[in-house]
């Protein structure tokens, strides 16, 4: 029986290999190392497959970029930084509780005359109670005089020391390239000097700031610009100053925008601060709007570009002039201004008490009127 039983389970053993060799596993394809089967083909290209271009040639690979190529930065930081300065500040005031309390910040400043004229960012300065520069050989200095112009967010502060390191030398900002090495300067994170570098990434950019000003002609660069850095140089490679850094895009996803005011825009602002007190800038005396179509719907305006005034000052130059609130100004002595920007950096192109010719809108009609540009407010 056992024999019997044997010969079976064998019979039925031998059933079971030659269905499994017979027949594939699915959905497997199993191929032996010995085998000689070649794999399947691929399809051949259809006869609609053409070239892109016969007779394209692939680029040989480059050997690559020298490292002797890149600048050496150190000797000229060393060069500048004795004459880049740390800015601290206190600013006291009285919380809703009715309790007194102080609030530290931290700036950067440069030198610009020996005689102890410092440049800043005016947000570095702005409500301070204490000012406090600090040099690189450790020496603490107090601001004795403070000249701002909120405008431009630049600030000159002067200090009375002697034998100060040399002022740095100023350079052309207009000769500047996207590309051009630049290196940011300043009391980072009010931590003492240090230096990032970086390029010019864009140039005559304009930026909105959280104190409702517009700046212009600003230089964009990816050199770092962290808090503290502001007020400080920003260098070419010929240890120039070719720009004041001043702000930078500090959003979540957002890296690399920093920006500097340019000396072009700077420098006269300066002066005039040092030199007179404060910024004497043309004016009309009226509040602006872009025109959009939302304008152009709502006001029923007849034209669909142009700067909207939107308010205006009893008495000043523009109203003077004749101009009315919700009249749109195209042209600016033959020149087309289509944006807040545009009528803003034209205007300040004149100085005070020169004449020029408006053309703006009413209703369905064109005018043009003479318009004596006063003196803007001072602001600090």
């Amino acid at each position: 029986m056992k024999v019997k039983m044997s010969l079976f389970a064998a019979i039925i053993l031998s059933i079971m290999l030659i269905f499994l060799v017979g027949c594939a596993l699915p959905g497997l394809n199993i191929i032996s190392e010995t085998s000689t089967s070649p794999p399947p083909a691929v399809s051949p290209a259809t006869s609609s497959t053409m070239p892109i271009n016969p007779s394209f040639t692939a680029p040989t690979l480059s050997g690559g970029i020298s490292t002797s190529t890149f600048p050496d930065f150190a000797d000229l930081i060393a060069s500048v930084k004795p004459s880049v300065v740390a800015i601290n500040t206190t600013i006291s005031g009285i919380s809703i509780f009715g309790s007194i309390y102080t609030q530290k910040g931290a700036g950067s400043g440069w030198i610009i005359d020996q005689s102890g004229l410092i440049v800043t960012n005016n947000h570095v300065v702005a409500g301070a109670t204490t000012i406090s520069i600090t040099l690189e050989d450790g020496r603490n200095f107090s601001a004795e005089t403070i000249r701002a112009d909120s405008v431009t967010d630049l600030a000159v502060v002067k200090i009375n020391a002697d034998n100060l390191p040399p002022p740095l030398k100023v350079g052309d900002s207009s000769k500047l390239r996207v590309g051009n090495w630049v290196i940011a300067i300043g009391n980072s994170l009010g931590e003492g000097i240090s230096a990032t570098k970086g390029i010019v990434s864009a140039l005559g950019v304009s930026v909105s700031t959280d104190q409702g000003e517009t700046l212009y002609d600003l230089i964009q660069t990816d050199a770092a610009i962290n808090p503290g850095n502001s007020g400080g140089p920003l260098i070419n490679m010929a240890g120039e100053v070719i720009g004041i850094n001043s702000i930078k895009v500090a959003q979540v996803g957002v890296e690399g925008m920093g920006y500097a005011i340019s000396t072009r825009t700077a420098i006269p602002i300066i002066n005039e601060l040092i030199t007179v007190g404060y910024v004497s800038r043309p004016w009309l005396g009226v509040g602006l709007y872009t025109v959009d179509q939302t304008a152009v719907r709502q006001l029923r305006l007849a034209v669909n570009k142009g700067v909207l005034i939107t308010s205006i000052v009893n008495g000043g130059p523009a109203y003077q002039a004749g101009l009315r609130q919700y009249d749109v100004i195209t042209k600016i002595d033959g020149k087309e201004v289509a944006t807040i920007d545009d009528l803003v950096k034209t205007i300040r192109s004149y100085k005070v008490g020169q004449a020029v010719e408006i053309t703006y809108w009413r209703g369905n009609k064109e005018y043009t009127a003479k318009v004596t540009l006063g003196q803007a407010p001072t602001s600090s």
